[in-house]
Parts: C-alpha cells; structure tokens; sequence
C-alpha cells in the first residue's frame, strides 16, 4: 500500500487505495441479503492490506452501511487507526440539522468522533454558510475531526473553507479515465494546498474493468443506464484494449490499470468498492502499479478519444446520486 503525505490531516495516514461502502446494506446494487458476512470479511481483508481509508454516507442503505461499517470495524480492530469517513446529505443544509445528523451517523458507526464529515453534495439553492456553521461547532465539541466536502467545484469548495474558516480537507467527486475533470483544477488546487480528492467510481462503475460487453451486461439496478447500452459498449473497446495492453507490461488487469491511472495523480485516493474479497484484493494491488509517463499519457489520449465517441450522456450519472423522495427516508 501507498499512504499520501498531506501535512495536518487527520491521526492516521491516507492509503491512496480506500474502500467505498456503498454496497453495504443496499439492495439497488443486488448483492443479497447475506452480503452483510463479505461486508465484515472484506473490511477486515481491507484492514490486513494497509487499507485505512473507508467511506460511507447516511444515505446508504438509509443508515445500514454505517452500521454495518461500524460494526466491522470494531471486529477488525477498532476504528483508532483508520480514516473513517461519512456524509451528511443535505436536503435541508442548516447548522442545527447537520449537527444532529452527525450525532446520528456518529452513533450508527459506534465513535465518539468522526474522522472526516463530508457535505454529500452542494445544495443549489442555498450556500455552506450555515452547515459550515454546524461543522465548526461540531469541531469544536470534538465529534468531528476533519471537514470535507462532496462533488464541488473548485470555486465552491474554495468558499467552503472561507464560510468554515479552516481547512476543508478533503472533496469527493467522480474521477476515472472517463471523468477526468478533476485532474484539471481540482487535484493542482489539492496539491497547493494540502488537500485530498477522494475519488468515487473510478472504475466508472464498471465500465474500465473491461469485463462487460454487448453480450453481457450488468442487471442490478444501480446500473440499468444508457451507459450500458450495447452501442456505447461497443465504443469502449479502444480504451479497453489500450488497458489490456499497459496491463499485459505490468502483470496486472485492466482495472487495476484503471485504478492506477487515478492514484497516479498527487493528493489523490481511490475509493472503489468491492463485492468480495477477491475483488478487494485486486482493487488493493493497484497502489502497487507505477505507471510510466508514456503508458500514462497514452490511456488518457485513448479514453479522451472515448469520450469524444459517447458523449457525456452517455456515461454514468452517480453525481446524482440517489437523491429526492428515496433521501428523504434516511432515518437515525
């Protein structure tokens, strides 16, 4: 494993390799009912190869995942030396709710303290003033160790930190060969200032993993997208063969090389998830994958060319999330 080096984050050292949690508990992604036993055996493989960063949200599973989080990670030996992150959705932004909700996720996840509260996304309407009001208290208290902050621009996360007063540590967005936006203005301004971007879908939900085609298509409902439609399938295949190829020089998959593209940037960690422990093994093998300049520079000249075939509808929408009246249902 690979750790970052960001001068005053949190306790523990950021593995450039975490592991998101969104599967956990929720029934969209089709993993059954007895996916919560993989669940602990998958943290606690994650745990014995350096992993140390791990993320969940309130909306997950509508609190499931953060129990079922907490929970095996105090199987697996506690909490004290990971970065245990989660979010607050903000359908309503203001200091006293996202004060409670921490309370709240604080308790399903079983800490006194949350390593890094995030603001799952920024709300259209109203500012971060008063949520970044709630989180300064919350620091304060010692509930909350770290802010941060999910899918802002960089001009918003720069306002973030000027309503918070202090750092805001960390931002979350989409990052992939296919979403390479943030490689742009995000990760230099993480670089300057000694943030972090956590990086979510950086498989693209599965599209660089090169294992799908017009034959086989994935059926849980978190991918039922025109992303998956057997033409735009068919119109990856340039970028997945440029994978198989730097992968066959590395001993490695093409998910793996995929997953090395993303850490290959400074300030940067990935945050797959993983549906066993055998996946969770390969996701973990590509911090250990040092992409040359030439091998780098060509998989994003071929997933530009992609991108310029599919057209951003056509890619996957986890921006969005799983928002409206389904957030709403997010109890304690």
């Amino acid at each position: 494993m690979r750790y970052l080096d960001v001068p005053g984050a949190t306790r523990t050292p950021w593995s450039v390799i975490g592991l998101g949690t969104w599967q956990f508990g929720s029934t969209e992604w089709g993993y059954g009912t007895g996916f919560e036993g993989e669940a602990t055996r998958i943290v606690a493989r994650a745990r014995e190869l350096g992993v140390t960063v791990f993320d969940t949200a309130e909306l997950y599973g509508f609190g499931r995942s953060e129990r079922i989080l907490g929970e095996a990670l105090r199987a697996s030996g506690g909490t004290d030396d990971v970065v245990l992150a989660t979010k607050f959705f903000p359908l309503l932004p203001l200091a006293p709710v996202l004060e409670q909700r921490a309370v709240a996720s604080a308790a399903r996840l079983g800490v006194s303290s949350i390593d890094l509260y995030q603001i799952h996304k920024p709300h259209p309407v109203l500012g971060d003033a008063s949520a970044m009001r709630g989180m300064a208290a919350l620091q304060r208290i010692g509930l909350v160790s770290e802010a941060g902050v999910s899918t802002y621009s960089q001009a918003r996360w720069r306002a973030a930190e000027a309503a918070l007063g202090a750092p805001v540590l960390s931002n979350q967005v989409e990052f992939s060969l296919l979403r390479r936006e943030p490689a742009a203005d995000l990760v230099p301004f993480a670089q300057e200032k000694g943030r972090v971007v956590i990086a979510y879908s950086p498989l693209a939900q599965g599209l660089l993993t090169a294992r799908y085609d017009a034959t086989n298509r994935p059926s849980n409902t978190v991918r039922r997208t025109a992303a998956w439609l057997p033409e735009n399938l068919r119109a990856l295949r340039p970028l997945h063969d440029v994978l198989r190829d730097v992968a066959s020089g590395h001993d490695a998959t093409p998910a793996q090389i995929a997953l090395a593209w993303v850490v290959h940037h400074p300030n940067t960690v990935a945050i797959p998830g993983a549906s066993s422990v055998a996946q969770l093994e390969s996701n973990v093998a590509a911090a250990g994958i040092a992409l040359a300049a030439d091998e780098y520079a060509g998989l994003t000249a071929a997933a530009a060319a992609v991108r310029r075939t599919l057209g951003p509808r056509a890619l996957p929408a986890l921006a969005r999330d799983l928002t409206g009246a389904r957030a709403s249902r997010c109890t304690a």
